[in-house]
């Protein structure tokens, strides 16, 4: 099981590449917290991107599930570094065994405390691109393209995709 954060989900959206979750051969899933984040939040705001990701609720594309108080929700909740819904993907992720799809540093490194595993919005463009499913010069496309929207990714990580679709176009 995938468990999304707002981030990935945000500007998968603001490019119009929600699709390539389909590409994940596990179940993608939403805390309702997350969906609430972005969606309800993101509609009332007036974003498209909130639009698209409900509309990929909508098709299936992922699930919205909930998030019981479990006790590592309960410690993650009262840590006043992490949102409501960094703590919901990351106590969903431990209780199900899943891995948290999540873009922040501090949540990653509180991830990697609690043992739970974690990927980034550019790990799975570089699946996708891994898998066939889009090739390199899509796949720096699509980078590029988030960074316009103003995702954020630091120039040694830049230059590490870069490298790593390189590799895949070879």
């Amino acid at each position: 099981m995938w468990v999304f954060d707002a981030t990935p989900l945000i500007y998968f959206g603001k490019v119009s590449q929600l699709s390539l979750v389909e590409q994940v051969a596990e179940p993608c899933v939403l805390p309702e917290r997350v969906y609430k984040e972005v969606v309800t939040t993101g509609l009332e705001s007036g974003y498209p991107d909130a639009r698209r990701i409900e509309r990929s609720v909508e098709a299936n594309r992922f699930e919205v599930i909930s998030v019981g108080a479990t006790p590592l929700y309960s410690r993650l909740h009262g840590n006043s570094n992490l949102s409501d819904a960094d703590a919901a993907v990351l106590a969903c992720a431990d209780d199900h065994n899943g891995v948290a799809v999540i873009d922040e540093t501090y949540g990653r490194d509180v991830a990697a405390a609690e043992g739970i595993t974690t990927r980034g919005t550019a790990f799975l463009v570089l699946k996708c691109t891994k898998q066939g499913a889009i090739s390199s010069d899509d796949a720096r496309t699509i980078i590029d393209a988030m960074i316009d929207e103003g995702w954020y990714c630091a120039p040694a990580v830049y230059t590490k995709i870069l490298q790593k679709l390189e590799t895949l176009s070879d």
